[in-house]
């Protein structure tokens, strides 16, 4: 299967973000166009794809299920060789499930000098309603500069849950106050609209992503 790329942002822009779609919606969701245009609105070039259980799934065969992140690291890596080089500084994440995928090859392909870091939108920290099941492991020991963009009532990872988590010194977290995995707030209970926490997201994910480049 040939992957198929959308892009956001600048074609000359200073950073570039592969960027991978969560386990139950498309590259071109609500959300990802959401998160896509914020971040291309900032000056980023975002690059979205899709895994291929994802694509089969417009054909109108059935909906089927994800397959385990481990088992979606090769097509996160043929994506990578397919977007080749590029002359901005490469950033890789994703939405939910793309970001826990990217989070597993990031640290070799940083060792290789192909990318500078690491961009995840709601991480799975565990599954709803299971929080003793964690996918956090792996995070112990990250090497690559990491900026995990979260909401505080994420069902998938409190705040107050996630404190209590060890996590790696290079792992920089940005809580959006009363946002749901897809970052949205109550804005009767906080203040804040979705409009509002996108635009944060994409200011100080470009504002981490100059600190990170200049290294």
């Amino acid at each position: 299967m040939t992957t198929q790329f959308l892009f956001d942002g600048p074609e000359d822009a200073a950073m570039t973000l592969l960027l991978a779609h969560g386990a139950g919606a498309p590259m071109d969701s609500a959300s990802m166009n959401a998160a896509a245009l914020a971040l291309g609105g900032a000056g980023v070039r975002v690059v979205r794809f899709e895994f291929g259980y994802m694509a089969e799934r417009r054909t109108g065969d059935g909906r089927k299920p994800p397959p385990k992140a481990e088992k979606l690291m090769p097509e996160y890596l043929a994506a990578l060789k397919t977007l080749g080089a590029v002359s901005a500084p490469l950033f890789i994440g994703g939405r939910s499930l793309g970001g826990r995928v990217a989070s597993i090859v990031a640290d070799p392909l940083r060792a290789a000098g192909q990318v500078a870091g690491l961009l995840c939108l709601g991480y799975p920290f565990h599954p709803p309603k299971n929080p003793e099941q964690l996918r956090t492991a792996h995070l112990a020991a990250l090497q690559t500069p990491t900026l995990i963009v979260q909401g505080t009532r994420d069902p998938f990872g409190t705040r107050e849950e996630v404190s209590g988590y060890a996590l790696s010194p290079s792992i920089e977290l940005l809580w959006l106050e009363d946002g749901d995995h897809d970052l949205k707030p109550r804005k009767s209970v906080s203040g804040f609209s979705a409009k509002d926490h996108l635009a944060t997201m994409a200011t100080e994910t470009v504002r981490w992503m100059q600190r990170v480049a200049a290294r």
